[in-house]
């Protein structure tokens, strides 16, 4: 993490125990940090090493000699993409000494960042942002009724999942959809929902056991079923936080831009399931 300022006038919206209110806003605002696992690199590229073919092994007898043999790897290699966010404050703001306003100033940053990073992993969207799960390729794949009956498509997605070594841990869904699906009862003319309460988060359903999670960029009719040991959200260690009095001066403003890399890596992309309902 580095800061830079061009002025100490701005030293009070931004002093040192507030180092990471970019990094840690934007890891419990962005579905990708909730659902995968994080890795730092302070390098400009990462590269995770993916078994092409295990060690032979086998029964031999005793005191016969072990033939030796080679794992074979293909390295995945990753670059993080650049994102950024720019607030423009006011000068009485920057002077502040006041812990709250360092917060609203971190969180309106991370809050962009955040949301442009769910947007590149739930949508193939053009360089430079990074390809997420809308463009993995070999991704498993299951589909839904027009309408959800049942919960059929998340067992097969399960199943899918765990035959390509993966775990589940979370659904992640649109607004609409998870609606929809919450609306599903446990027998015809019961009120009884078929989902049952996520006790670590008041007011979050549960799908086979797994929480469902709404985000609004994932497209209309689709569920995303994320194993996370297998979804690596790659970030760079150099995340910076810089404040410009030149740009605005005129209007004695205060520019903060934040700027955090990351990129996505799935290693295994049959692991993660995406679920297609026909309407779509």
């Amino acid at each position: 993490m580095s800061m830079l300022t061009s002025s100490s006038g701005a030293s009070a919206v931004l002093p040192v125990e507030y180092g990471e209110i970019v990094t840690k806003p934007v890891e419990t605002l962005s579905v990708a940090y909730l659902t995968g696992t994080k890795v730092l690199t302070n390098s400009n590229s990462y590269e995770i090493p993916i078994l092409a073919s295990d060690v032979t092994a086998g029964a031999i007898a005793e005191g016969a000699e072990i033939t030796p043999s080679d794992a074979a790897f293909n390295p995945l290699r990753v670059v993080p993409a650049k994102f950024g966010g720019l607030t423009i404050i006011s000068r009485e703001l920057a002077d502040d000494s006041n812990p709250s306003a360092a917060d609203q100033v971190g969180r309106s940053i991370a809050r962009q960042i955040a949301n442009s990073v769910d947007n590149s992993l739930f949508n193939a969207l053009s360089a430079p942002n990074p390809a997420g799960f809308a463009s993995l390729s070999g991704i498993s794949t299951v589909g839904a009724p027009v309408t959800y009956a049942n919960l059929d498509p998340f067992e097969e997605a399960v199943s899918k999942s765990e035959a390509a070594g993966g775990r589940i841990t979370h659904w992640v869904t649109g607004a609409a959809t998870a609606l929809e699906i919450a609306k599903l009862k446990d027998a015809s003319g019961s009120n009884r929902g078929l989902l049952n309460p996520d006790l670590a988060v008041e007011g979050r359903r549960t799908i086979l056991g797994r929480p469902v999670v709404v985000s609004p960029y994932v497209p209309a009719d689709v569920v995303y079923g994320i194993s996370k040991d297998d979804f690596l959200v790659v970030t760079r260690e150099d995340t910076r936080l810089d404040v410009d009095h030149s740009a605005y001066f005129s209007s004695d403003r205060v520019g903060v831009r934040g700027t955090m890399r990351v990129a996505f890596a799935m290693p295994v992309p049959a692991a993660h399931v995406r679920i297609t309902n026909a309407a779509s």
